[in-house]
C-alpha cells in the first residue's frame, strides 16, 4: 500500500489515504468518511493498492467500493495524475520524474488550497529534488547527507530529416565526415560538462557515459539514446539528457549543409534508477 507519512494514517486505515481517493476518482466515485470506515478492511486496502498503480483496474475499484453505506456518490473528477504541467511552480524540477500517485497527491492538495499540507507533501514526495527554498529563491540542493548509491539514467532524442539525408548518416558519407562518430563524442563530452551548462547541477564523477544511435533511413529518423552512470549522492538524469541533446544538435550541425530544415524532436528521460526515489520508467513511449 502507498500511504504517505504526511497523511498520518496507519494500516488500520481509519481515514481515506490519497491513494484511495485517486482510485475512486478514476471511476468517478466519492466515499464519505462513515462509508469508508464501514467498508471491510480488505476492501479499503484494495482501494489503496489500486490507487498506487500507474493505471488502476476500474473493475477492481468498483468492486472494492461496492456495499458502502452510505453508497458511493458519483462525481466529476479530475484525473490529476495525467497533468502534463505541474500545478505549482515549485514542482517544476521534480514533476517529470514523479509517478502517477505522487502527481495526483500534490495536485489534489494544490486544488484544495491546503498550503501547509502541500508543503509537507512536497518535502516528502520530492525531497531534495526541488531547487527552490521556502521563499521561492533558487538554491543549490545540499546532498551531503544523502546515501551514495549506483545511479543510472537513460535519455532519448530524435532528429527527423529527409530519407536521403538519413541515408548519408547510415552510410557514413556526410559532407563533414562520420556523423555518428562525431555526435557520439560530442554527447559523451557534454555529459561531463553538465554542471557548466545547467544552473544548480552538481558536479558528478561519471563512471560511464554511452551514446548509441538507430538510423531509420526510410523514415528519415535518427534516434539518439544516451546512458549515464555514477556512484554518487545525486542522480545522473541531466547528464543523460544533455548527452542526448548535444548529440542530436551535433547531427544537425554535421548535416546542415545538406538539409537545414531538420527537426530535433522531444528529448525525454526514459529511465532512471538509484537514490531515495527508486526506479522511474517512462509510462508512455515518446511520440
Amino acid at each position: 500500500m502507498r500511504i504517505y507519512r504526511f497523511e498520518g494514517i496507519d494500516e488500520s486505515l481509519p481515514l481515506l489515504p490519497l491513494a484511495a481517493r485517486r482510485a475512486l476518482d478514476a471511476v468517478g466515485l466519492k466515499l464519505g468518511l462513515r462509508a469508508w470506515q464501514g467498508l471491510p478492511l480488505e476492501q479499503r486496502r484494495a482501494l489503496v493498492e489500486q490507487g498506487g498503480l500507474a493505471s488502476p483496474d476500474l473493475g477492481a475499484v468498483r468492486a472494492a467500493a461496492a456495499g458502502a453505506d452510505p453508497a458511493a456518490e458519483p462525481i466529476d473528477a479530475d484525473d490529476f495524475s495525467r497533468l502534463a504541467e505541474p500545478p505549482d511552480p515549485t514542482l517544476a524540477d521534480a514533476w517529470p520524474g514523479l509517478d502517477s500517485l505522487a502527481r495526483f497527491a500534490l495536485a489534489h492538495l494544490v486544488k484544495r488550497g491546503d498550503r501547509r499540507r502541500f508543503s509537507e507533501a512536497r518535502q516528502e514526495i520530492c525531497g531534495s529534488l526541488t531547487h527552490l527554498d521556502e521563499t521561492g529563491a533558487a538554491r543549490m540542493v545540499d546532498v551531503g547527507e544523502k546515501a551514495i548509491t549506483h545511479r543510472v539514467a537513460v535519455a532519448q532524442a530524435r532528429v527527423r530529416m529527409r530519407p536521403h539525408t538519413a541515408a548519408m548518416v547510415r552510410d557514413h558519407s556526410g559532407p563533414k565526415g562520420d556523423v555518428l562518430a562525431t555526435a557520439r563524442l560530442a554527447g559523451i563530452m557534454a555529459s561531463k560538462r553538465t554542471p557548466e551548462l545547467i544552473p544548480l547541477c552538481h558536479g558528478i564523477a561519471l563512471t560511464k557515459a554511452k551514446v548509441s544511435f538507430d538510423v531509420d533511413a526510410e523514415a528519415g529518423l535518427v534516434t539518439v539514446v544516451a546512458r549515464t552512470e555514477a556512484r554518487d549522492r545525486t542522480g545522473v538524469e541531466m547528464e543523460a539528457m544533455v548527452a542526448a541533446s548535444i548529440s542530436a544538435l551535433t547531427i544537425y550541425d554535421m548535416l546542415k549543409a545538406v538539409e537545414r530544415d531538420m527537426v530535433v524532436e522531444e528529448v525525454v528521460l526514459l529511465e532512471k534508477t538509484g537514490g531515495k526515489s527508486g526506479r522511474f520508467v517512462r509510462e508512455e513511449p515518446p511520440r
